[in-house]
């Protein structure tokens, strides 16, 4: 029995002397603690344990610089019992006999052993894929002779709770008596760092005999739980990784630093700080990635101030306004990273345009794989809805209005508002903009109603009317009128330039007559001097010409292509004759002429007639300098940020409307590059009839800012009060009118209610969606003399809000849905489409009846009885064709609205914008829109009918439809268009490249990557690889939830509480 339980003690001390992660000896029971009939058993379980061991050692030599981020204050082991089995384990070890063990004892604790092997074991699934993904592109030469394999295998090469256990227990009786908890935590924390960054040959492991085991001291039942915490929480974290890869000296002593602020951070959270290290309160580790992946090495002084403010240190509500160019996502960035990673809050960032959303996914996911959080996109059919809930790792939403607006309902009505810590809102000023402005105010007004820890920032650079937004959130205002560029504003009137001087008497003063020979054809092709203008700047400098119209922007780009001389073609030849075939590619050998001729002098326009693909292609192209002159629409300057030297307004009109103050100030903007240009210019060509007009444009103030809640009345007031009532946010009139009042629109009441109080308002609204249908109302009776109308929404109401359909369309969909049960029509998808194109673009469609007529009849019979269904027949546009008259009476919106899901089916069939565009006789942005808001609101329809159990049968078939709506590519192309960044002709490369999947693309090498695709830069190659990853980390922690989900003893489990009694 004796030598039984010596072979046993050495079989577990040896292959400890070559265990670099674990700094005690794992103390074996006596041989008269063992039983005879357990002997064998016991053997064959130490051999097992040693094996473990042995893989978990390799395992948890990376020190991972993010554990902060993964733990912070917020301990997600103890929700699920996995702290206290261990807690439960050490209380039974402590009460027992020095002598004598019971053989059930042993059952007991293999019995936690394996529930907590499990747990790891799941956490190292997770976890693995981020392993691969971060390490492929370094060296991945491991430790010699030492193999980890995946699978099922590595579920049990993990340290069991016994090792952490006892080597806690060891760690404790090493420590004296009279040094401080501080010290302890210290020297512990600084011992697994210099263990886990080091090789296995650089430690010297420490050696102890059995007798110490006697020394053992037992510590105070609060600090052995926390020190067990600890080393638990190091262990999933250094087992979350499973290579590990040569660093050279430098990047070790970087990590040694990192790891010394981390355990300075973690002092500091315990002490309820949110100091997490020098920059800002972030990790220098953040100010690293930032000269890394932007280039920003030093904060402008006015950032600087913005970030020390008292309201920001104590989490105030902020809104901050600067010039265009000035660095306010920079701030707001720092802001989301802070929340993220000290107070482990999710953060929500509202932008305007999809186009925006889907760059700066791009430009964070770099920082979120790094930083260990998610980037998720609300954008278009894209986002989940309530969004993932996830214990350890928190998620950056950054959402359009639209989508930000639905998130945040969902998170209302699934009671997670209060995860919510922070909400960025960028370009605050167009809360005074039609509907989206309505829905941005919505959701606002929401997050301040439900929570009152949620922070609000909003940035913009054209505020005016500042203090009502102040008191609508609540919010302190900070401004400066700081640019990094000067700019120098003109007026051009003929042939003279003048420079814009408010201390002038007329506003402005002379600068310079215009020094250019023109020829006679010149005059009469460019009487407003453009080609003078932009020569002066071009092709050295980058200039920007905003002109009236989309058509116009075309017209001009040829124009002065005319005119410029021949030494333009010679500049960067070879990168642009590179546009042009990658034009080429993108279209399937399609090339609009107007670039064909253009681009060779570093000329194109820029419009939303342009397809995606088109437009990301030639914003590449101006940022590196390949093109130097954009004649572009206003809806430029809103949009990504394409700076230039100099920037001419054509005009001072926008289509037909005149110039206000808000775009003037955007379009001007873009003038001036920060760290290429020491200035920037902005000239506005005007005639002599509007110099009255422009000299009051640049002198007045920016417009103020007003509620829409109340003049959209579909998608403002009536669906804020549909979806109140439907979250329960506020179900009766006086609960409702109270929110009324802390609206936007409900600051500025006295200015924009005229006729009507609030209060009438209010009634009025309700009763028009009680009559509707949408609601219900229900008489409380409080007392004889008080009655109470409480409201609750109907199924259909519910329906309209989950849906966010406008209210405007919700019986007429539902009409449409119903009639459409009667005889869907299955054997192609146009039934379907039909049902799913939007209602608000039918009244910009205006059919070319030839070609719907001819459209028609190439139809299969089937699909032809998709039109007789809906009433419109092949002799209705026959006889529309050939211009008779019509006789009988025909829908003009069902019309209108087949006339496009032809375009849209054609368009699914063909996947070539190109070839629908030529059959249709429209533009292919057009085509491309339609496109994007058919998929958007077909994810509207599913949302809608998954509340209505009738149409149920639209549920599976809206979600492939949805799915082919958004990327409109082949099946194959598909996972690989889920990476943002990721679009059609982008995808055809990197599938013949090789790259066929998501993992594909997140193992890959952003430099073999730009060897391998033409015309891809070496930042748009990384933001993609970090992209995949981001996407394929936010895939693999669902799938480990779900897991942990099925594997969870469910809380309300019959005798759960009893069966835990019996255990212990």
């Amino acid at each position: 029995m004796d030598e039984g339980g010596s072979r046993i003690r050495r079989r577990v001390s040896l292959p400890k002397r070559n265990r670099p992660s674990l700094g005690c000896i794992f103390v074996g029971p006596t041989a008269a603690e063992l039983e005879p009939g357990d002997e064998g058993k016991e053997e064959e379980e130490m051999v097992a344990e040693n094996r473990r061991r042995k893989t978990a050692g390799v395992l948890r030599v990376e020190h991972n610089d993010s554990e902060e981020d993964m733990f912070g204050d917020y301990d997600s082991f103890t929700e699920n019992s996995f702290i206290a089995q261990v807690d439960d384990l050490e209380q039974k070890y402590m009460q027992l006999p020095e002598h004598k063990k019971h053989a059930t004892d042993f059952a007991t604790e293999n019995l936690y052993s394996e529930s907590i092997k499990n747990k790891l074991s799941i956490t190292t699934i997770g976890n693995l894929t981020e392993l691969q993904t971060d390490k492929h592109t370094e060296n991945q030469s491991g430790y010699e002779g030492v193999t980890v394999e995946p699978g099922a295998d590595l579920l049990y090469d993990v340290p069991s709770s016994q090792a952490i256990y006892f080597e806690n227990l060891q760690n404790s009786s090493n420590d004296l008596g009279n040094c401080s908890m501080k010290e302890r935590d210290w020297k512990s924390s600084s011992h697994n760092t210099v263990n886990e960054e080091l090789p296995h040959n650089c430690i010297e492991q420490r050696q102890q005999n059995d007798e110490d085991s006697s020394k053992v001291r037992i510590s105070s039942d609060m600090n052995r739980r926390k020190s067990i915490k600890d080393h638990l929480k190091s262990a999933m974290t250094g087992n979350a990784k499973a290579q590990t890869p040569i660093f050279s000296r430098s990047k070790q002593l970087k990590d040694t630093l990192l790891s010394e602020e981390i355990n300075v951070a973690k002092k500091t959270i315990e002490s309820s700080s949110n100091d997490l290290g020098p920059f800002y309160s972030l990790p220098s580790k953040v100010r690293d990635l930032y000269a890394q992946f932007k280039g920003i090495e030093k904060l402008y002084e006015w950032q600087h101030t913005c970030l020390t403010l008292n309201s920001v240190q104590e989490r105030k509500n902020l809104i901050y306004s600067l010039p265009t160019s000035g660095g306010k996502t920079l701030v707001a960035e720092i802001l989301m990273l802070r929340e993220l990673l000290c107070c482990r809050k999710d953060v929500l960032m509202i932008l305007p345009y999809v186009a925006i959303v889907q760059e700066k996914i791009s430009g964070l996911s770099s920082f979120g794989v790094e930083l260990g959080f998610f980037v998720e996109e609300y954008a278009g059919s894209k986002g989940r809805f309530p969004p993932t809930k996830r214990r350890e790792k928190k998620s950056l939403y950054i959402a359009t209005i639209e989508k930000g607006h639905s998130l945040v309902n969902s998170l209302i009505e699934s009671g997670r508002i209060d995860s919510l810590g922070l909400v960025v809102v960028d370009e605050l000023h167009m809360i005074g903009e039609g509907s989206r402005g309505a829905t941005l105010e919505m959701t606002l007004a929401k997050i301040l109603y439900t929570s009152k820890t949620t922070q609000i920032i909003g940035m913009s650079a054209t505020l005016n009317n500042v203090e009502d937004l102040q008191k609508f959130l609540q919010a302190e205002y900070y401004t400066s009128q700081f640019r990094p560029v000067e700019l120098k504003e003109y007026l051009k009137i003929n042939d003279t330039i003048y420079e814009i001087d408010s201390k002038a008497e007329n506003g402005m003063t002379f600068s310079r007559l215009l020094n250019f020979k023109y020829s006679d054809t010149l005059k009469k092709m460019d009487p407003d001097h453009l080609v003078a203008l932009v020569t002066e700047v071009i092709p050295n400098y980058s200039c920007l010409v905003f002109c009236p119209s989309k058509k116009n922007c075309e017209n001009v780009a040829e124009m002065i292509c005319k005119f410029l001389s021949k030494e333009y073609l010679k500049h960067k030849e070879k990168e642009k004759c590179e546009v042009i075939k990658n034009l080429k590619n993108i279209g399937n050998g399609n090339l609009c002429p107007v670039l064909k001729r253009t681009i060779p002098f570093g000329v194109a326009y820029h419009h939303s007639g342009l397809t995606s693909d088109e437009r990301k292609l030639l914003e590449e192209a101006y940022s590196t300098g390949v093109l130097c002159l954009f004649t572009c629409t206003s809806t430029l300057a809103a949009g990504i940020n394409l700076p230039a030297r100099r920037v001419i307004l054509r005009a001072p009109y926008v289509a037909k409307e005149f110039l206000k103050r808000n775009q003037y100030k955007q379009m001007i903007g873009r003038a001036g590059r920060a760290g290429i240009d020491t200035i920037g210019e902005s000239i506005l060509i005007l005639q002599e009839k509007d110099k009255q007009q422009v000299l009051e444009l640049i002198t007045r103030p920016l417009e103020n800012c007003y509620s829409h809640l109340v003049q959209e009345f579909t998608k403002g007031i009536q669906t804020l009060f549909l979806s109140l009532i439907g979250l329960k946010i506020a179900t009766n009139l006086d609960d409702i009118y109270h929110f009324m009042n802390g609206t936007f629109f409900g600051v500025q009441q006295k200015i924009l209610l005229k006729e009507k109080s609030l209060w009438e308002i209010t009634v009025e609204s309700l009763r028009y969606l009680t009559e509707k249908g949408l609601l219900q109302k229900d008489t409380i009776c409080k007392s004889e003399e008080e009655v109470q109308h409480n409201f609750h929404v109907t199924k259909l109401g519910r329906a309209s809000f989950k849906g966010t359909i406008d209210l405007a369309y919700c019986d007429i969909l539902y009409r449409d849905l119903k009639k459409g049960l009667e005889g869907l029509v299955l054997e192609s998808l146009l039934h379907l489409i039909y049902l799913t194109t939007p209602y608000d673009l039918i009244s910009q469609c205006n059919p070319d009846w030839m070609i719907y007529f001819r459209q028609f009849s190439q139809l299969s019979p089937a699909e032809q009885n998709v039109a007789a269904i809906l009433g419109v027949s092949e002799s209705f546009l026959g006889k529309k064709a050939s211009g008779q008259a019509i006789r009988k009476k025909v829908d003009k919106d069902v019309v209108n609205r087949l006339y496009l899901s032809f375009v849209l089916y054609t368009l699914l069939k063909e996947t070539n914008i190109w070839t629908v565009s030529e059959k249709f006789n429209m533009p292919r942005g057009y085509i491309q829109n339609l496109l994007t808001g058919a998929a958007s609101f077909s994810s509207c329809v599913l949302h809608f009918c998954e509340e209505l159990e009738e149409f149920w049968v639209y549920r599976a078939l809206l979600v492939e439809l949805t799915k082919k709506l958004t990327y409109c590519v082949k099946a194959e192309l598909i996972p690989l268009m889920e990476v943002t960044g990721v679009l059609e002709g982008r995808a055809k490369q990197l599938y013949s490249a090789g790259y066929k999947s998501l993992m594909h693309l997140a193992n890959a090498n952003p430099e073999v990557l730009i060897r391998t695709i033409d015309h891809l830069s070496r930042r748009q190659a990384k933001q993609i690889v970090a992209s995949a990853k981001m996407l394929l980390h936010e895939k693999a922690e669902a799938l480990q939830e779900e897991v942990e989900e099925l594997l969870r003893l469910p809380s309300d489990f019959p005798g759960a509480v009893a069966s835990s009694t019996d255990k212990a």
